[in-house]
C-alpha cells in the first residue's frame, strides 16, 4: 500500500496567519500526488478547501490558543496540543507514511519526529524558526541556561532521527550544521513566497491610509511584532525625525510589539506617527502600497533564526525595504544582492533615522522595479515544485535511510 502524507500544524485556515496559509498550500499541492491527511489545531478547519482540485482530508485536534501576552497559559496550551498531536500521530501513522510539520509551536517537531520514528514513518520539518535561539535572541532565556541546553540536547536527538529539514533562508544552514546529528544531505532550501500579485503600484494620494497625512514621504511598519522584533527602534527614529514634516510614520500590526508602540505613542503623541490596528487580509495590498518604504526591525542576532514572511509581499508591490538586521541574514542578503533598499545595524536608532532621511531624498522608482523583479524569484509556483519534490523524496525514502 502506498504511503500517506500526514501534515500536522497548529495553524491552518481559517486561521489568518502566514503559517496557516503556507501549510494549507502545501497540503493542497501534495494532494495532487498522494493521499494527504491534515491534522489541524485550528477550529473550523474542516470547512477549508484547497486551491487545487484535489482536497486533503482534514482532522481537527482539540486546541485553544490564548493570546501571546498570556505567556503561561499559552505555553500550557501549546504543550497540551503537542501531547494530543503525539497521541493522534501514533494512532494515524503507519510504516511508509510521511509526516510533515512546522516549528509552531516549537515543541511540535519533537512529537512529530518521535511518533514517525516509533511508527516506522519518515519525517520532514519546515524550519520557520530555530529554537532555543529565538528565545535567546528575544531575551526570554540566557544562552547557557538549563532550558537552552535542554532544548539543544533534544534538537540533536531529533536531527539524528529526522529525514529532511526544509529551510526558508540560506542563513539557517550554518547554525543547523553545528549539530553533529545533522548532515548537509538532510537540508533542502525552499524560500517562502509573495501572496500578492507582482505588479506596478504607484503611490496614490487618494489611498485611504495615505490620506492620514499630508507628508510627502511615508514610512511603513506592518505585521506581527513579536519577541524577535524591536519596534522601539522605529519609534526612536520617528522621535528623532519629528521636526521633519515631509516624513511620516504609518505603524500597523498586532502583537506585543505593536501594543508597546501604541503605548509609546499615547505617551509621546508624536505628530509624525499614525498607529493603525491590524487590517483585514482584503485590505493588506491597500496598506502596503500606501507607504514609500517599509521597515522590518529585528533585534540582534536574527541571522539563521527567523525570516520575515511579510518581506516577499513588499517586493511584490514594488516597495524598497529598510531592514534592521545583521547583513548575513536571508532578507538582508536579498536586499543587498538586488539593491532593494538599506540594511541597518540592530539597536542603532540614530543610524535608522539617517537612513530614513536618505531614503526620503532618494529616487526610489529604480528600487521598486528591482523589487518586483526580485519577487519573481519567490513565487508560489516555484515553492510548490520544491515541496512536491520533497514529499515525493520522503515517500520514496532517502537513499541510505534506515526507515
Amino acid at each position: 500500500m502506498p504511503g500517506r502524507v500526514v501534515i500536522i500544524s497548529q495553524h491552518y485556515p481559517p486561521d489568518p496567519s502566514t503559517t496557516a496559509t503556507i501549510m494549507a498550500e502545501i497540503a493542497g499541492e501534495a494532494a495532487r500526488d498522494a493521499d494527504v491527511l491534515v491534522l489541524s489545531g485550528t477550529p473550523g478547519s474542516l470547512g477549508h478547501r484547497a486551491r487545487t482540485g484535489t482536497q486533503p482530508r482534514i482532522e481537527e485536534i482539540r486546541n485553544r490558543m490564548p493570546e501571546k501576552r498570556a505567556l503561561a497559559r499559552r505555553a500550557t496550551a501549546e504543550m497540551l496540543f503537542t501531547l494530543r498531536a503525539f497521541v493522534t500521530l501514533l494512532r494515524r501513522l503507519r510504516r511508509g507514511d510521511v509526516v510533515v510539520t512546522v516549528t509552531a509551536p516549537f515543541t511540535l517537531p519533537y512529537a512529530s519526529v518521535a511518533a514517525a520514528w516509533l511508527r516506522g514513518a519518515r519525517s520532514g520539518l519546515i524550519m520557520h524558526d530555530l529554537f532555543p535561539d529565538v528565545l535567546v535572541m528575544s531575551g526570554l532565556i540566557k544562552p547557557t541556561s538549563l532550558i537552552a541546553r535542554a532544548i539543544r540536547i533534544v534538537n540533536a536527538l531529533m536531527f539524528l532521527a529526522i529525514d529532511i529539514i526544509i529551510t526558508i533562508g540560506r542563513d539557517s544552514e550554518r547554525l543547523l550544521l553545528l549539530y553533529r546529528g545533522l548532515t548537509p544531505d538532510k537540508l533542502r532550501f525552499i524560500p517562502n513566497w509573495a501572496t500578492l500579485p507582482v505588479a506596478i503600484r504607484p503611490v496614490d494620494p487618494q489611498n485611504p491610509f495615505r490620506r492620514i497625512t499630508a507628508a510627502r514621504f511615508v514610512v511603513g511598519l506592518s505585521g506581527n511584532l513579536g519577541f524577535t522584533h524591536d519596534p522601539a527602534i522605529v519609534f526612536e527614529a520617528a522621535r528623532s525625525l519629528r521636526e521633519e514634516i515631509d516624513i511620516h510614520f504609518l505603524l500597523s500590526g498586532w502583537g506585543l510589539g505593536f501594543e508597546a508602540l501604541k503605548q509609546l505613542q499615547a505617551e509621546a503623541k508624536l505628530p509624525n506617527v499614525s498607529p493603525v490596528d491590524r487590517v483585514a487580509d482584503g485590505e493588506l495590498e491597500v496598506l502596503l502600497v500606501a507607504a514609500d518604504v517599509w521597515i522590518i526591525p529585528y533585534r540582534k542576532n536574527v541571522a539563521g533564526i527567523s525570516v520575515p514572511s511579510r518581506f516577499y509581499n513588499l517586493l511584490a508591490v514594488g516597495r524598497p525595504v529598510i531592514l534592521v538586521s545583521e547583513p548575513e541574514a536571508e532578507a538582508a542578503l536579498i536586499v543587498a544582492e538586488n539593491r532593494l533598499g538599506w540594511v541597518v545595524k540592530p539597536g542603532a536608532a540614530d543610524q535608522l533615522a539617517q537612513v530614513i532621511r536618505l531614503a526620503s531624498r532618494t529616487e526610489i522608482s529604480p528600487m521598486a522595479a528591482r523589487a518586483m523583479a526580485a519577487a519573481g524569484n519567490f513565487t508560489r509556483e516555484r515553492a510548490m515544485v520544491g515541496y512536491r519534490g520533497v514529499v515525493a523524496e520522503l515517500l520514496r525514502g532517502r537513499e541510505g535511510s534506515s526507515s
